[in-house]
């Protein structure tokens, strides 16, 4: 229980990050109700071609490797998850 709410508390840190690159890179009207947690391919943030940019962005951003077997809807499809995915990784 100590180490998801470490990793809780981490990815938390990255939120901020991760919406700044998608406000940046991605149309987004209203870049302040973008929810942490709704699916950005869900809500049209982005594409196949955009879960490349993201995974590109955490990669050279973070510098952690995503792994082929990583590439799930809970890792790369929120904000939230995205965070939580590098809190992982970075352990």
């Amino acid at each position: 229980m100590d180490n998801f709410l470490a990793t809780k508390r981490a990815g938390d840190i990255y939120v901020r990050h991760i919406r700044d690159f998608l406000a940046s890179n991605f149309y987004i009207a209203d870049v302040k109700s973008l929810s942490a947690t709704q699916s950005l391919l869900d809500q049209g943030i982005v594409d196949s071609t955009g879960v490349l940019e993201i995974i590109g962005f955490i990669e050279e951003t973070f510098g952690v490797i995503v792994e082929d077997s990583e590439l799930l809807p809970e890792n790369l499809d929120s904000i939230q998850g995205i965070a939580q995915f590098i809190a992982r990784k970075r352990g």
